[in-house]
Protein backbone atom coordinates (compact mmCIF):
# COMPACT_ATOMS: atom_id res chain seq x y z
CA UNK A 1 0.00 0.00 0.00
CA UNK A 2 1.27 3.39 -1.13
CA UNK A 3 1.38 6.31 1.63
CA UNK A 4 -0.91 9.47 0.89
CA UNK A 5 0.70 13.31 0.93
CA UNK A 6 -1.68 15.05 3.42
CA UNK A 7 -1.13 18.75 2.19
CA UNK A 8 -2.58 21.50 4.59
CA UNK A 9 -3.94 24.23 2.90
CA UNK A 10 -6.50 25.89 4.81
CA UNK A 11 -4.71 28.90 6.09
CA UNK A 12 -5.75 32.00 5.45
CA UNK A 13 -2.11 33.66 5.10
CA UNK A 14 -2.88 36.68 7.07
CA UNK A 15 0.88 37.56 7.02
CA UNK A 16 1.48 36.87 3.36
CA UNK A 17 -1.80 38.79 2.72
CA UNK A 18 -3.35 36.38 -0.23
CA UNK A 19 -3.31 32.76 -1.14
CA UNK A 20 -0.20 31.96 -0.46
CA UNK A 21 -0.60 28.07 -1.14
CA UNK A 22 -0.65 28.70 -4.97
CA UNK A 23 1.42 32.00 -5.10
CA UNK A 24 3.66 31.16 -7.97
CA UNK A 25 7.36 30.59 -7.79
CA UNK A 26 8.38 28.80 -10.50
CA UNK A 27 9.29 29.88 -14.41
CA UNK A 28 6.10 29.16 -15.41
CA UNK A 29 3.87 30.05 -12.35
CA UNK A 30 4.65 26.63 -10.46
CA UNK A 31 3.86 27.15 -6.23
CA UNK A 32 6.05 26.01 -3.78
CA UNK A 33 3.20 22.96 -3.18
CA UNK A 34 3.65 21.85 -6.97
CA UNK A 35 7.45 21.13 -6.50
CA UNK A 36 6.08 19.30 -3.43
CA UNK A 37 3.51 17.01 -5.11
CA UNK A 38 6.63 16.73 -8.10
CA UNK A 39 8.62 15.10 -5.21
CA UNK A 40 6.09 12.82 -3.72
CA UNK A 41 5.09 11.11 -7.04
CA UNK A 42 8.79 10.44 -7.99
CA UNK A 43 9.17 9.12 -4.07
CA UNK A 44 6.17 7.08 -4.41
CA UNK A 45 3.01 8.58 -2.92
CA UNK A 46 0.05 6.87 -4.12
CA UNK A 47 -2.49 9.98 -3.28
CA UNK A 48 -2.39 13.81 -2.43
CA UNK A 49 -5.03 14.89 -0.19
CA UNK A 50 -5.57 19.00 0.17
CA UNK A 51 -7.02 20.32 3.55
CA UNK A 52 -8.38 23.49 2.45
CA UNK A 53 -11.68 25.62 2.70
CA UNK A 54 -14.20 25.57 1.21
CA UNK A 55 -14.52 28.66 -0.57
CA UNK A 56 -10.91 27.45 -1.59
CA UNK A 57 -12.24 24.61 -4.12
CA UNK A 58 -12.40 26.10 -7.14
CA UNK A 59 -9.08 27.89 -7.30
CA UNK A 60 -7.84 24.22 -5.92
CA UNK A 61 -9.17 22.02 -8.49
CA UNK A 62 -8.72 24.11 -11.38
CA UNK A 63 -5.17 24.31 -10.79
CA UNK A 64 -4.78 20.78 -9.67
CA UNK A 65 -7.48 18.19 -11.37
CA UNK A 66 -5.87 17.92 -14.74
CA UNK A 67 -2.32 18.57 -14.17
CA UNK A 68 -2.52 15.82 -11.41
CA UNK A 69 -4.91 13.18 -13.73
CA UNK A 70 -2.94 10.14 -14.83
CA UNK A 71 0.18 10.92 -12.14
CA UNK A 72 -1.53 10.57 -8.54
CA UNK A 73 -4.72 10.29 -7.10
CA UNK A 74 -6.68 13.51 -5.84
CA UNK A 75 -8.83 13.97 -3.08
CA UNK A 76 -10.08 17.28 -1.31
CA UNK A 77 -10.90 17.95 2.68
CA UNK A 78 -12.40 20.98 4.19
CA UNK A 79 -11.44 22.58 7.24
CA UNK A 80 -14.23 24.67 8.92
CA UNK A 81 -14.68 26.57 12.31
CA UNK A 82 -17.62 24.73 12.67
CA UNK A 83 -16.54 21.28 12.35
CA UNK A 84 -16.46 20.56 15.47
CA UNK A 85 -17.33 17.49 17.68
CA UNK A 86 -21.12 16.54 19.03
CA UNK A 87 -21.63 18.80 21.36
CA UNK A 88 -19.73 22.09 20.59
CA UNK A 89 -20.48 25.37 18.75
CA UNK A 90 -18.68 27.85 17.47
CA UNK A 91 -18.40 31.51 19.97
CA UNK A 92 -19.47 33.90 17.99
CA UNK A 93 -16.23 36.07 18.72
CA UNK A 94 -13.75 32.81 17.34
CA UNK A 95 -12.27 34.05 13.81
CA UNK A 96 -9.05 32.22 14.29
CA UNK A 97 -8.77 28.58 12.38
CA UNK A 98 -8.47 25.67 15.52
CA UNK A 99 -4.99 25.07 14.62
CA UNK A 100 -2.89 21.96 12.92
CA UNK A 101 -4.40 19.03 14.83
CA UNK A 102 -7.79 19.99 13.93
CA UNK A 103 -7.05 20.03 10.37
CA UNK A 104 -5.48 16.90 9.75
CA UNK A 105 -8.19 15.30 12.14
CA UNK A 106 -10.62 16.46 9.44
CA UNK A 107 -8.68 13.94 7.06
CA UNK A 108 -9.94 10.87 8.69
CA UNK A 109 -12.57 9.83 6.35
CA UNK A 110 -10.17 10.54 3.29
CA UNK A 111 -7.15 8.43 4.99
CA UNK A 112 -6.71 5.05 5.51
CA UNK A 113 -3.18 4.48 5.23
CA UNK A 114 0.20 5.54 6.42
CA UNK A 115 0.58 9.27 5.54
CA UNK A 116 2.40 12.10 5.36
CA UNK A 117 1.09 15.55 6.62
CA UNK A 118 3.09 18.75 5.66
CA UNK A 119 2.46 22.36 5.06
CA UNK A 120 1.29 24.11 1.83
CA UNK A 121 3.63 26.80 1.83
CA UNK A 122 6.89 25.33 3.00
CA UNK A 123 9.49 23.64 0.38
CA UNK A 124 11.05 20.19 2.07
CA UNK A 125 13.13 19.02 -1.08
CA UNK A 126 13.20 15.65 -2.47
CA UNK A 127 14.97 13.87 0.54
CA UNK A 128 12.82 14.95 2.97
CA UNK A 129 9.73 13.45 1.11
CA UNK A 130 11.72 10.43 -0.04
CA UNK A 131 13.01 9.37 3.46
CA UNK A 132 9.42 9.92 5.00
CA UNK A 133 7.96 7.87 2.17
CA UNK A 134 10.69 4.83 2.58
CA UNK A 135 9.67 5.34 6.55
CA UNK A 136 5.72 4.83 5.71
CA UNK A 137 6.91 1.90 3.72
CA UNK A 138 8.84 0.39 6.08
CA UNK A 139 7.57 0.67 9.67
CA UNK A 140 4.79 -1.55 10.46
CA UNK A 141 4.23 -0.17 14.14
CA UNK A 142 1.04 1.39 14.38
CA UNK A 143 2.33 3.68 17.22
CA UNK A 144 5.48 4.43 15.62
CA UNK A 145 5.50 8.09 13.44
CA UNK A 146 8.60 9.74 12.67
CA UNK A 147 9.07 13.81 12.00
CA UNK A 148 11.87 15.34 9.29
CA UNK A 149 14.23 17.88 11.79
CA UNK A 150 15.99 20.96 10.30
CA UNK A 151 18.29 23.04 11.83
CA UNK A 152 16.49 26.56 13.19
CA UNK A 153 19.46 28.68 11.41
CA UNK A 154 18.31 27.35 8.48
CA UNK A 155 14.71 27.95 8.62
CA UNK A 156 14.37 31.92 9.98
CA UNK A 157 12.98 34.41 7.91
CA UNK A 158 14.48 37.95 7.54
CA UNK A 159 10.92 40.07 7.51
CA UNK A 160 9.76 38.83 10.98
CA UNK A 161 9.22 36.21 13.55
CA UNK A 162 8.77 32.59 13.09
CA UNK A 163 7.25 29.89 15.36
CA UNK A 164 9.01 26.86 15.40
CA UNK A 165 8.84 23.33 17.28
CA UNK A 166 12.15 22.94 19.01
CA UNK A 167 13.09 19.28 19.78
CA UNK A 168 15.12 16.84 22.04
CA UNK A 169 16.37 13.88 20.33
CA UNK A 170 17.49 10.63 22.88
CA UNK A 171 20.38 8.46 21.02
CA UNK A 172 18.18 6.27 18.88
CA UNK A 173 17.13 9.35 16.74
CA UNK A 174 13.47 9.44 19.04
CA UNK A 175 11.36 12.89 19.64
CA UNK A 176 12.18 12.98 23.42
CA UNK A 177 10.31 16.14 23.93
CA UNK A 178 8.86 19.07 21.69
CA UNK A 179 8.35 22.62 22.30
CA UNK A 180 6.69 24.99 20.45
CA UNK A 181 8.34 28.18 20.65
CA UNK A 182 6.11 31.50 19.07
CA UNK A 183 7.99 33.99 18.73
CA UNK A 184 12.23 33.32 17.16
CA UNK A 185 13.84 36.28 15.42
CA UNK A 186 17.12 36.47 13.44
CA UNK A 187 18.93 39.93 15.06
CA UNK A 188 22.18 40.10 13.29
CA UNK A 189 24.00 37.08 13.47
CA UNK A 190 21.93 36.19 16.61
CA UNK A 191 19.29 33.72 16.99
CA UNK A 192 16.51 35.20 19.52
CA UNK A 193 13.17 33.55 20.87
CA UNK A 194 11.14 36.62 22.61
CA UNK A 195 8.72 35.28 25.38
CA UNK A 196 5.34 36.35 25.56
CA UNK A 197 6.34 38.75 28.61
CA UNK A 198 9.12 40.37 26.32
CA UNK A 199 12.01 38.51 28.37
CA UNK A 200 14.48 36.78 25.59
CA UNK A 201 16.58 33.84 25.12
CA UNK A 202 19.70 33.69 23.05
CA UNK A 203 19.58 29.99 20.99
CA UNK A 204 22.84 28.47 18.96
CA UNK A 205 20.85 28.37 15.71
CA UNK A 206 21.70 24.66 15.66
CA UNK A 207 18.20 23.11 17.49
CA UNK A 208 16.83 20.65 15.46
CA UNK A 209 13.10 22.09 14.83
CA UNK A 210 9.83 20.53 13.29
CA UNK A 211 8.76 22.06 10.23
CA UNK A 212 5.56 20.41 10.12
CA UNK A 213 6.62 17.46 7.94
CA UNK A 214 5.20 14.90 9.98
CA UNK A 215 4.81 10.71 9.25
CA UNK A 216 1.19 9.43 10.75
CA UNK A 217 -0.17 5.95 10.92
CA UNK A 218 -4.19 5.73 10.61
CA UNK A 219 -3.96 5.38 14.47
CA UNK A 220 -3.41 9.00 15.18
CA UNK A 221 -7.02 10.10 14.24
CA UNK A 222 -8.69 8.78 17.20
CA UNK A 223 -5.66 10.47 19.48
CA UNK A 224 -6.34 13.97 17.43
CA UNK A 225 -9.94 13.30 18.69
CA UNK A 226 -9.49 12.88 21.91
CA UNK A 227 -6.48 15.55 22.38
CA UNK A 228 -8.66 17.75 20.52
CA UNK A 229 -11.85 17.81 22.74
CA UNK A 230 -9.77 17.79 25.47
CA UNK A 231 -8.77 21.27 24.10
CA UNK A 232 -12.10 22.37 23.38
CA UNK A 233 -13.30 21.85 27.11
CA UNK A 234 -10.44 24.19 28.39
CA UNK A 235 -9.92 26.53 25.30
CA UNK A 236 -12.73 26.89 23.24
CA UNK A 237 -13.98 30.04 24.79
CA UNK A 238 -10.44 31.99 24.04
CA UNK A 239 -10.82 33.27 20.90
CA UNK A 240 -7.15 33.10 19.43
CA UNK A 241 -6.17 29.72 21.11
CA UNK A 242 -4.88 26.43 18.75
CA UNK A 243 -4.02 23.06 19.70
CA UNK A 244 -0.62 22.30 17.43
CA UNK A 245 0.51 18.81 16.17
CA UNK A 246 3.36 19.16 18.17
CA UNK A 247 1.84 19.49 21.49
CA UNK A 248 -0.41 16.79 20.61
CA UNK A 249 3.17 14.22 19.39
CA UNK A 250 4.78 15.73 22.58
CA UNK A 251 1.45 14.35 25.00
CA UNK A 252 1.45 10.77 23.21
CA UNK A 253 5.50 10.53 24.05
CA UNK A 254 5.23 11.46 27.15
CA UNK A 255 2.26 9.07 28.15
CA UNK A 256 4.38 6.51 26.29
CA UNK A 257 1.70 6.34 23.18
CA UNK A 258 3.83 6.72 20.77
CA UNK A 259 7.39 6.70 19.42
CA UNK A 260 8.56 9.43 17.29
CA UNK A 261 11.72 8.53 14.90
CA UNK A 262 13.41 11.83 13.60
CA UNK A 263 14.51 11.48 10.23
CA UNK A 264 17.69 13.28 8.92
CA UNK A 265 18.01 14.46 5.41
CA UNK A 266 20.06 17.26 3.73
CA UNK A 267 17.41 18.74 2.02
CA UNK A 268 16.81 22.78 1.37
CA UNK A 269 14.00 23.78 3.28
CA UNK A 270 12.53 27.43 2.79
CA UNK A 271 8.81 28.74 3.55
CA UNK A 272 6.98 31.71 2.26
CA UNK A 273 5.21 33.57 5.15
CA UNK A 274 6.06 37.23 4.37
CA UNK A 275 5.57 38.85 0.82
CA UNK A 276 8.92 39.53 1.31
CA UNK A 277 10.07 36.12 1.28
CA UNK A 278 8.86 35.52 -2.18
CA UNK A 279 11.74 36.76 -4.33
CA UNK A 280 14.40 34.65 -1.84
CA UNK A 281 12.10 31.28 -2.97
CA UNK A 282 11.79 32.30 -6.13
CA UNK A 283 15.63 32.69 -6.64
CA UNK A 284 16.10 29.52 -4.76
CA UNK A 285 13.78 27.27 -7.20
CA UNK A 286 15.75 28.73 -9.91
CA UNK A 287 19.00 27.54 -8.53
CA UNK A 288 18.03 24.03 -8.33
CA UNK A 289 16.59 24.62 -11.47
CA UNK A 290 20.42 25.33 -12.66
CA UNK A 291 21.16 22.15 -10.83
CA UNK A 292 19.32 20.11 -12.63
CA UNK A 293 17.36 19.37 -9.63
CA UNK A 294 14.32 19.98 -10.71
CA UNK A 295 13.44 20.49 -14.75
CA UNK A 296 12.29 23.91 -16.00
CA UNK A 297 9.21 22.51 -16.74
CA UNK A 298 7.38 20.05 -14.24
CA UNK A 299 6.25 16.94 -15.75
Amino acid sequence: MKPTLLILAAGMGSRFGGLKQIEPVGPNGEAIIDYTIYDAIRAGFGKVVFIIRESFADAFKEKFNKKLEGKIEVDYVFQELDMLPEGFSVPAEREKPWGTAHAILMAEKAIKEPFCALNADDFYGYNAIKAMADFLTESKDENEYSMVGYHLKDTLSDFGSVSRGICEIDENNNLKKIVETIKIIKRGNEVISIEADGSETKLTGMESVSMNIWGFKPSIFKALEEKFIAFLKKEINTPKSEVFIPNVVFDLIDEKMATVKVLETNSPWFGVTYKEDKPHAVNTINSLIEKNIYPNQLQ
